[in-house]
């Protein structure tokens, strides 16, 4: 599946996150990631990240599709970090 997964943690946490989330998912924008994952890596992911993250602060919010052809994706300015460049 395709999912952009969006976070919004405390200050003193969001090292941890944005580290965590790069194991599985691409960095586009601050507090922002895309990418293919299994129904699998998504749980670890979210296991993994309730071990640091206070739910009563801290959120994600995970939007999913089937593929990404079915995600009309436009960007206006400056792209942070494109997937072309991945082998």
């Amino acid at each position: 599946m395709y999912v952009i997964l969006v976070y919004d943690f405390k200050e003193k946490r969001v090292g941890k996150i944005l580290k965590h989330c790069r194991k599985y998912l691409n960095w586009i924008q601050n507090s922002v990631f895309e990418g293919e994952i299994t129904e699998v890596k998504l749980k670890e992911l979210l296991i993994g990240a309730r071990k640091f993250m206070n739910e009563e602060e801290d959120s994600i919010i995970i939007f999913k599709s089937r593929e990404e052809r079915w995600m009309d994706k436009q960007i206006v300015g400056v792209e942070r970090m494109g997937t072309d460049n991945f082998m």
